[in-house]
């Protein structure tokens, strides 16, 4: 009975000894914690609170009776959406949009962040990274503005190329033939070097001496990229995948709307804009936020299934 007792205070004093120690750290460490707190409240106040509102895509919400008198039509929302006529074009539209993205635009910041990493001259791989670094920070409407100016019939530098080399014109902004190509490589031009980041951040904790092991070995630049470099990053490289994976229905309104029109909305309507015209020009609120909620248990959803697929395969996943 003693020692059972002296066991349990053991037990306690180690308890409360851990805990000490935690708040220690947390205020040796304070500085840190409150360089969070800007980002726990933008999410806190920009993405939790907002939740509340999904009741909504169960009510047939009106703005002037508010969320406690509106009336509940339970999957009434739902159900319209999936007998929509436009459903299918529109789930097809966006899982193609995605598809390219994908296919395309995922691998490029793997390549870029590669080819910059085997640039021994730092002046000129500074600079480079600058240039494709600059799109980033310029707004949906700068680049679909500058592809207009290039691609318009009247004048566009490469319909004016074209025709100088004695071929048609070609109507890039009305054509849907046209969309799908000048989407993808609208988002490479912005984006692909903002992407190479992580990738940089993730070659420079490489161990040098695997690269010099390699050369000793008689390996060329290629070799150690794929037997070193690649295998290094492999786990961020699942990472980003399965985050990516999850934005399979989340394309980005605002660069869509800004190159979508009459002639090319067959191929180019996506939920986010059939969210905006329901939503906000028709003002049918609880039919837009169940969309926007099918969007987002989708994403969840296959999240966790590319998350469980990742852990099966012996990576370690986000979470």
């Amino acid at each position: 009975m003693k020692a059972a007792t002296v066991k349990t205070a053991s037990i306690t004093a180690a308890a409360e000894k851990r805990t000490t120690d935690k708040w220690g750290r947390m205020w040796k460490d304070r500085t840190l914690y409150l360089m969070i707190i800007p980002g726990l409240l933008f999410f806190v106040i920009f993405k939790y609170l907002p939740m509340g509102g999904i009741v909504i895509a169960f009510q047939d919400y009106k703005p002037y009776e508010g969320l406690m008198k509106s009336e509940w039509v339970g999957f009434e929302h739902f159900e319209r959406l999936f007998s929509e006529p436009d459903f299918l074009i529109i789930l097809s539209n966006t899982l193609i949009l995605f598809a390219m993205n994908l296919l395309f635009f995922f691998p490029i910041p793997i390549i870029l962040a590669l080819m910059l990493n085997e640039v021994r001259h730092s002046f000129f791989k500074r600079f480079v990274q600058t240039v494709v670094y600059i799109p980033h920070f310029m707004s949906w409407v700068i680049i679909v503005s500058i592809s207009f100016i290039m691609l318009s019939m009247d004048r566009g530098l490469i319909n004016e190329l074209l025709a100088w080399m004695g071929f048609e014109k070609i109507n890039f902004l009305m054509s849907n033939e046209w969309f799908r190509p000048m989407y993808v490589l609208q988002i490479i031009w912005r984006e692909a070097g903002w992407g190479t980041i992580i990738y940089l951040a993730a070659m420079a904790a490489i161990d040098p001496q695997l690269y010099e092991a390699a050369r000793m070995d008689g390996a060329n630049r290629l070799r150690q990229i794929w037997h070193i470099t690649l295998p290094s990053i492999r786990s961020v490289i699942i990472v980003l995948l399965i985050l990516k994976i999850g934005d399979v229905l989340e394309l980005g309104f605002e660069h869509i709307f800004l190159l979508l029109n009459s002639m090319n909305q067959e191929v180019a309507e996506i939920f986010d804009t059939y969210v905006y015209t329901a939503g906000l020009k028709q003002g049918e609120y609880s039919f837009s936020t169940a969309v926007g909620f099918f969007k987002s248990i989708v994403g969840l959803v296959l999240i966790m299934g590319a998350n469980w697929i990742a852990k099966k395969a012996g990576e370690d996943g986000v979470y």
